[in-house]
């Protein structure tokens, strides 16, 4: 349909900071910054884009161990104008700002206060007017379906207060990133798992738009893509989203190998050519 695989890559290194990625971030210059539920960073140069080696480092400045707790970093969001990154934790439920200078400051807003250690924020996007949204990988009140999400009215490191809401995703997945698309709307990437040896994953694309969001009500969007076989399949977790030289959309993915002999870490690029004619609408039936 609307949306095409240009190229699919398995990264592999040697070295002990290279696993688990599940926030990715698209750079100035063609790269590419993807980073770990262990604290750790890539910086590398997209496919085709030259640029110097990669970059393998730590980044989290909570800890320099494997205390996953500190260092589960699942989400990622940057202000191209201005080149901040923010970085969200799930185990602490925390959100940190990195500024280009090197300053380091941090939060754990109390709107995330209940959410579990391993349900904290899995999917966090900076829209160009300078609201934050933030996505639980958890579920609502067993009364209510969808996850807890927050719009944050401004930088939540000082001190916005949000709105809260629920997104819904497609049935027996989970939100594991978003990013915002150039004319406004955002893509959110969903997971769902079959377990088994190895397990399964089948991911998909949901197009949404954030002028739906309403406190207290249900945000929902449309599924526009699907990554299944024969597709090449991983638990991907990590979205980022840049304009190519021709005005098109270009989707990166990235997968989270989970540090398992059984996983890979894949890098998906996928070119997206909405028809103006026939948009997909943003809101999708109960």
């Amino acid at each position: 349909g609307e949306m095409q695989l240009a190229g699919a890559w398995e990264l592999r290194s040697l070295n002990s900071h290279f696993h688990g990625y599940s926030a990715l971030a698209a750079l100035d210059g063609g790269n590419l910054l993807a980073l770990s539920d262990r604290g750790r960073m890539l910086r590398f140069s997209a496919p085709g884009r030259g640029g110097g080696p990669p970059r393998l480092d730590w980044f989290s400045v909570t800890t320099k161990g494997d205390e996953k707790r500190l260092a589960d970093i699942e989400a990622m969001t940057r202000d191209p104008a201005t080149g901040r990154l923010w970085a969200a934790y799930e185990g602490s439920n925390l959100i940190e700002r990195r500024d280009p200078d090197g300053g380091v400051r941090q939060v754990q807003p109390e709107a995330m206060r209940d959410w579990s250690d391993n349900s904290g924020p899995e999917a966090m996007a900076r829209l160009a007017d300078g609201r934050f949204i933030v996505l639980s990988e958890g579920s609502a009140r067993w009364i209510e379906d969808g996850s807890p999400g927050l719009l944050f009215p401004a930088d939540p490191v000082e001190g916005a207060e949000p709105l809260r809401f629920r997104f819904v995703p497609p049935s027996g997945s989970r939100a594991v990133d978003m990013a915002q698309l150039p004319d406004g709307r955002v893509l959110i990437l969903t997971r769902s798992i079959e377990w088994g040896l190895p397990p399964g994953f089948l991911s998909k694309l949901v197009l949404a738009d954030p002028a739906d969001i309403v406190a207290g009500e249900a945000w929902r969007g449309a599924v526009v893509a699907e990554i299944a076989e024969p597709l090449p399949t991983e638990n991907y977790e990590g979205l980022a989203i840049e304009r190519g030289p021709d005005g098109e959309t270009i989707v990166w993915l990235i997968s989270d190998d989970n540090r398992s002999i059984f996983q890979r870490t894949l890098l998906l690029e996928l070119v997206w050519r909405p028809n103006e004619e026939a948009r997909v609408t943003s809101r999708a039936p109960s």
